[in-house]
């Protein structure tokens, strides 16, 4: 939108991978309209997966396009369509393939004595340890339990919003209700968590089979007999890393 970053302001809320700018503004500008001018005027925008649930949902999603994909039904259900929102179905594997890559060599650099340079990474680690140590304010957007948080998504779950961190630790902050279909958006993911959560804490294997059925992405494209031999063929894959009573 040509705005300097450190002249935006915005709020975020919802859940892990699944949030949304709620606000986004300048000295109280609203700049959305900004922003709709801007996909506007690229017409190549239209395929891209964050930029079609902003269209449809009314608030941009911070997550990238690939990884939303992953969480809701609507992009990866044929060829065409994850042709069209250019979806590289492969990119965490390649990922996961460059990590084991760079650990590979970093404890090959340890055994020899070779120097490293220590960087800090994009994460919010070390920013949250500072900022306890020194008592430095900083607001960082964490995943903390939803103690009248957001209103209208279940109380205990697990929600993202900002959180101010000084001395006095982690202090999360209010956001109220967010739009309807947004806190529709996040409880349909948030019944798979608890419902893994449920089977590891109680040892259920077929709370696994439940969270399958009921994610979105997986229901949308397996029919039930399918899901259920994929989560078995899983089980077994993962042995006895996997705890008592679903392995």
């Amino acid at each position: 939108v040509g705005v300097p970053y450190d002249e935006v302001s915005y709020l975020v809320a919802g859940v892990n991978h699944q949030a949304f700018v709620l606000r986004f503004a300048r000295d109280g500008e609203d700049l959305y309209p900004l922003l709709d001018a801007a996909l506007a005027a690229d017409p190549g925008m239209d395929r891209r997966v964050r930029v079609e649930m902003y269209r449809r949902l009314g608030f941009y999603p911070t997550e990238s396009s690939e990884h939303a994909a992953e969480y809701v039904p609507w992009f990866m259900r044929t060829p065409e369509s994850i042709a069209r929102f250019r979806i590289p179905v492969d990119e965490y594997v390649r990922r996961s393939e460059e990590a084991l890559t760079e650990y590979a060599e970093a404890r090959r650099r340890l055994a020899a004595g070779e120097p490293f340079t220590v960087e800090r990474s994009v994460e919010y680690g070390s920013l949250i340890i500072d900022s306890l140590v020194t008592g430095a304010p900083r607001v960082i957007y964490g995943n903390v339990r939803n103690d009248g948080l957001i209103d209208n998504l279940p109380a205990g779950s697990c929600v993202e919003v900002p959180c101010l961190i000084d001395a006095n630790g982690v202090q999360p902050v209010s956001v109220g209700a967010l739009p309807p279909q947004l806190a529709a958006l996040n409880r349909i993911f948030l019944n798979v968590c608890e419902l893994t959560v449920r089977a590891a804490l109680d040892g259920r294997r077929d709370h696994v089979h439940h969270a399958a059925m009921l994610d979105p992405r997986t229901a949308a494209s397996l029919p039930l007999e399918t899901i259920a031999e994929m989560v078995e063929a899983m089980i077994h894959a993962h042995g006895d890393l996997l705890p008592e009573g679903i392995r």
